[in-house]
């Protein structure tokens, strides 16, 4: 019997390996010399650097901008994530039930997810401008006075807002995939025998749907923690008084405006460390509570 080439050994590897190549070019090999560049202190010229061990992590423990840094990005991942799923969910239930004109919703909907991050920010601040924002002129009719580029927790709001609504296209569609993938004769029979709808839901829906729940958690984190990046730059650039700068976001600021290559570095291990302790602990305690 003659062999083809779909018949050797060799072409599932053949075929991994651009996917490895690109992970390890794009991803493996800049985590490696971020680990590495971590433990040197460089010149001011770049010439030299001086191996110093943990000098690099203590310094930036013991900054209080980046203590700032890390409370910021706690209340920006934790509403960001958890409006996102929640309105997401409470879409996919309201048009799972919906028969006429639902296409067209479902299509304005997924439109969002096409914009791009900085285009979603700029969008946003047309709505917000301190000026003539369409949205500030409805706030200062009730008496708020609207400044994200003044107010602190105002720009924060303002970048959660359209993080949130960047994102929610993307968790809509999962939500509603799993909702339809629920056999109707389990409601059916719930509503024979007298249950409302929220006892459906909160019995029936909800406990079915933690997979996906599960899964758009973790998605949801890591999308948060950044792929905002685009979002912030464009909207606050990190400001005012560094109210709205994530991890990711001083990150950038310290290796690409300031230069500090070496507490950068050290920055991006601890975020490295934080993102994969967060990842094993939703795995370890959240995943044990879901059924499949």
């Amino acid at each position: 019997m003659r062999r083809t080439f779909e018949d050797s050994p060799f072409l599932p590897y053949l075929l991994l390996c651009p996917v490895v190549g690109i992970t390890f070019i794009f991803a493996v090999w800049p985590a490696l010399q971020a680990i590495y560049e971590s433990f040197f202190l460089g010149d001011a010229f770049g010439m030299s650097s001086k191996f110093v061990w943990f000098e690099n992590f203590v310094s930036v423990l013991s900054d209080p901008n980046y203590l700032n840094s890390v409370k910021v990005t706690f209340i920006f991942t934790s509403v960001t994530v958890v409006l996102s799923i929640g309105l997401a969910l409470l879409f996919a239930v309201t048009t799972d039930s919906v028969v006429k004109g639902v296409a067209v919703f479902k299509t304005g909907l997924m439109w969002t997810y096409a914009v791009a991050p900085a285009v979603a920010g700029i969008l946003w601040i047309f709505m917000f401008a301190p000026s003539n924002g369409i949205l500030t002129r409805q706030l200062e009719f009730l008496g708020i006075n609207w400044d994200p580029y003044l107010f602190g927790d105002q720009a924060l709001t303002v970048v959660i807002m359209a993080s949130v609504w960047k994102q929610l296209p993307y968790n809509y569609v999962f939500f509603l995939a799993g909702l339809q993938a629920i056999p109707k004769s389990l409601q059916e029979a719930a509503i024979v025998d007298g249950a409302s709808y929220m006892k459906r839901f909160w019995t029936i829906v909800f406990p079915l749907m933690a997979p996906v729940t599960f899964f758009l958690i973790v998605v949801n984190t890591i999308f948060t923690l950044f792929d905002t990046f685009g979002i912030i730059h464009v909207v606050t650039d990190g400001g005012p008084a560094r109210a709205t700068e994530t991890l990711v976001f001083k990150i950038f600021r310290d290796g690409f405006l300031m230069g500090d290559i070496s507490g950068s570095s050290a920055q991006s291990v601890i975020l490295l460390i934080i993102v994969t302790l967060l990842v094993i602990f939703q795995f370890r305690f959240i995943e044990r509570k879901i059924h499949y």
